[in-house]
């Protein structure tokens, strides 16, 4: 499975953006997918995951109700929507797939990142 996330720019807080991952390979709809992000000086973590069918989606806290993530598997997507951003959610964002989980040893392939700046 390979990964490529689309989408990253800088905008505003309070503002809104979509980010976007599309994924190559046969056997993407059977892996959960995820995201994750870095910001400066600071550890990946853990944002968004569902799983194979868009069931259950996990959220970090500090996302829920302000992010959706969602998949298109006829079209191979996956997709972040975030409402209400904040300076805090600058970092790059990844793109991951594999097993359904919260961590990062969950998942297998990963994509080269978006860079998101949340900036007055």
């Amino acid at each position: 499975v390979q990964l490529v996330e689309s989408g990253g720019e800088l905008v505003q807080p309070g503002d809104s953006l979509r980010l976007s991952c599309a994924a190559s390979g046969s056997s993407f709809s059977i892996y959960a997918v995820a995201w994750f992000r870095r910001a400066p000086g600071k550890e990946r973590e853990f944002v968004a995951a569902v799983n194979w069918s868009g069931q259950f989606p996990a959220y970090a806290d500090s996302v829920k109700g302000r992010f959706t993530i969602s998949r298109d598997n006829a079209k191979k997507l996956v997709a972040l929507q975030m409402y209400s951003l904040k300076p805090e959610d600058t970092a790059v964002y990844y793109c991951a797939a594999g097993s359904y989980g919260l961590t990062e040893r969950h998942y297998d392939w990963w994509g080269q990142g978006t860079q998101v700046t949340v900036s007055s």
